[in-house]
């Protein structure tokens, strides 16, 4: 597959060949791609997006917080999916970016929110935290 790849064979059609994923094909290849920094052969390879449901009382609660640009950017860019009487935000981040997000949720846990806001973020959390477990 790499020396397919260094062939010039690309990686929607190394998927098709290998009935894979195209991230499964990114993740075989990622030393290989253009984005890779081969000046310290010893770092961790980049962190490629994935995408979680962000429960809609999560979101709205983080619209309202102060946030970095790239924090916002991610929100804004986020998909709004129906669920019954409320929403998901599909979101699409390197899991850095979702860990910063669920920090900014900490004032969820407290007393003051309402149980259901306690609970979404609770879910929420649930899928940040196994992000870790997956890499």
């Amino acid at each position: 597959m790499r020396t397919a790849y260094q062939e010039g064979r690309s990686i929607a059609a190394l998927a098709r060949d290998h009935d894979v994923s195209r991230g499964a094909i990114r993740t075989a290849v990622a030393d290989l791609l253009p984005e890779y920094t081969a000046a310290d052969p010893g770092a961790p390879a980049p962190e490629l997006p994935v995408v979680l449901d962000m429960p809609g009382k999560v979101a709205d609660f983080l619209r309202a917080a102060e946030l970095e640009p790239a924090e916002h950017a991610t929100l804004d860019q986020g998909v709004p999916v129906r669920r019954g009487q409320g929403y998901t935000l599909r979101v699409t981040a390197v899991p850095a970016i979702h860990r910063q997000l669920l920090d900014h949720c900490q004032p969820l846990d407290g007393t003051e929110a309402v149980p259901a806001q306690r609970k979404a973020r609770r879910e929420y959390g649930n899928r940040v935290n196994a992000l870790g477990t997956d890499n």
